[in-house]
């Protein structure tokens, strides 16, 4: 990695913490720290939603009757929640949330490329998850979160699917927007002192998130055009009694939504990135493998999709080139999972929250992949296809990954944003207890899966009653760890210890400047005393050495 230590040329950050006023989070504001908020604030609003969701699926399936709801709403139920989860949560947190609110500040930023466009993104969101909320009074979406034609062409709930269908067009909108903007900002505004490789690995992912979401989502765009063709007007592209292809869809679906996984999970291998290194005292491990290896994945991620689709109708010869693809992905995913552990690795632990979640997302995500890998192999897809243990692997990297790796940039970067410190204790507690309701939900999933339960099923065979039990358990569990953490929140915000400006003595440069940032972010011009990584007293002393010279004299 690239070793910088520069005289600084201007006056130093700011020491005096900014804060914001509450009303402006109710507003059509350009500063990026404050659109970073608000997409946290409301994707998260969204969680809590899409968790009573899941709750209430969870509940139906703990005994093998339909007795909390009947079968046609629960599939409304299992469809709001997954699309909520996946449209409304894990995106807008990580890309909109940690992307707008670090990206700027850790290349020595003033703001975003666009910052109207920035704004413009966000608040396409709002809409898009009112407009789904609002299905529920006439009838919503029950056709899974992917949709297949002819099921959601020849639905009775033509309003509710079309309300889904333009909820994702307007979501797609503001991820294009917000890639386009990543993009540019992170290639033109990096201070002049930051190659690309003196650049913090969070940008790295944002680099690969955005070049995948700006190549991707447009095709998700036209897929949901031409479904709302055949189901509003009766046109045929995807309906089989009129001469078109349901499988086309498919395609079209699955070329967005499988690098969507990634566009959900990249920006948190940055994060997870961006903790470990401070809270264990050492350099990261292969910085430029990790650096890399987010390109790596976000080219591969374009050549996968069809592993959903190898029960489809996929000829044998193409089943091999995808299940090889898929395979491949695996690289350099290890690659990262490696120099993660090899960070960690004799390095003086602080196991505080951020740690905890980081290390929690390692393991956990490690048991996701490697079913992953098993899903990517045709022969055992074919044989738990639409089975709980697609489900418990799906939620594997998408609960124990982006999820947790969500919590640990909070924690991490709460008295950044908000110049206030959170409760250590109940940080553990909302550790432990996700950890707890995080395995005994979707752990014994494996089990079913690979005993034939189907999954999208309200009602099941009494054989696998026992385990749904204990998957109900885990799942109230995990509903119950989610209060720790909201009481903590709220009250450390306004009640909180006052954060220092670097609790962590983090060397990235979002740490150089007060807590919360002023408006522009620095007083001066941004001092680039060290790499990102270079933790050791020769750099830490040389680091405040330079911020010392920058000084103005008195």
């Amino acid at each position: 990695m690239t070793q910088t230590l520069t005289a600084p040329q201007s006056s130093s950050p700011a020491s005096e913490p900014s804060k914001t006023p509450w009303w402006e989070f109710f507003t059509f504001s350009v500063d990026h720290k404050v659109i970073g908020i608000q997409y946290l604030v409301t994707s998260f609003t969204f969680y809590l939603i899409g968790g009573a969701l899941a709750s209430a699926v969870r509940v139906e399936l703990a005994t093998p009757d339909p007795d909390l709801v009947d079968p046609a709403f629960y599939n409304s139920l299992f469809t709001m929640h997954g699309t909520v989860m996946i449209f409304l949560w894990i995106v807008p947190a990580v890309t909109g949330g940690f992307g707008n609110y670090l990206v700027p500040l850790m290349i020595g930023a003033r703001d975003m490329a666009f910052p109207r466009l920035n704004a413009i993104a966000f608040w396409l969101t709002i809409p898009a998850g009112l407009l789904l909320m609002s299905s529920f009074f006439v009838g919503p979406a029950s056709t899974g979160w992917t949709a297949y034609p002819p099921l959601s062409i020849l639905t009775d709930e033509h309003v509710g699917q079309a309300i889904w269908i333009l909820s994702i067009l307007l979501v797609g909108t503001s991820s294009i927007l917000a890639a386009v903007n990543f993009i540019v900002t992170i290639w033109s505004m990096r201070m002049p002192e930051m190659d690309l490789f003196s650049m913090p690995l969070f940008c790295w992912a944002m680099m690969a998130t955005s070049v995948l979401a700006l190549l991707a989502t447009p095709v998700l765009a036209g897929a949901m055009v031409l479904l709302g063709f055949d189901l509003l007007i009766g046109t045929n592209f995807f309906n089989p009694t009129g001469g078109g292809d349901p499988v086309v869809y498919q395609h079209l679906f699955w070329f967005y939504s499988h690098p969507a996984v990634y566009v959900m999970i990249l920006p948190v291998f940055g994060i997870i990135s961006e903790v470990l290194p401070p809270h264990s005292r050492k350099p990261i491990f292969g910085y430029k493998a990790i650096a890399y290896s987010s390109m790596m994945i976000c080219a591969l991620g374009l050549f996968v999709w069809a592993h959903h689709m190898f029960t489809s109708g996929t000829p044998d010869w193409l089943r091999v080139f995808f299940m090889v693809a898929t395979l491949l992905v695996a690289v350099p995913t290890g690659i990262k999972v490696f120099s993660w552990v090899a960070t960690l690795w004799g390095g003086k632990l602080r196991l505080e929250s951020p740690l905890l979640f980081a290390m929690g997302f390692i393991s956990t995500f490690l048991i996701g992949g490697l079913s992953g890998v098993m899903l990517g192999s045709a022969p055992i897809d074919i044989h738990v296809h639409d089975t709980y243990f697609v489900v418990a692997h799906f939620h594997y990297v998408l609960f124990g990954g982006s999820v947790f790796g969500i919590y640990a940039g909070l924690y991490h970067w709460f008295p950044k944003m908000t110049g206030r410190m959170l409760n250590e204790f109940w940080g553990k507690v909302h550790f432990v207890l996700t950890f707890i309701g995080m395995h005994l939900t979707f752990g014994p999933m494996h089990i079913l899966g690979l005993q034939g339960m189907p999954r999208r099923v309200a009602q099941y065979d009494p054989q696998f009653a026992p385990i749904n039990v204990i998957c109900t358990i885990g799942a109230f569990v995990l509903a119950i760890s989610t209060i720790p953490f909201l009481i903590n929140a709220i009250y450390s915000w306004f009640k909180g210890d006052q954060a220092p400006d670097n609790p962590w003595d983090a060397l990235t440069l979002e740490w150089t400047t007060a807590s919360p940032p002023i408006p522009h972010n620095w007083v001066g011009d941004p001092v680039l005393a060290t790499g990102p990584y270079d933790y050791g007293e020769d750099y830490r002393l040389a680091r405040q050495q330079a911020i010392a010279d920058s000084q103005p004299a008195v």
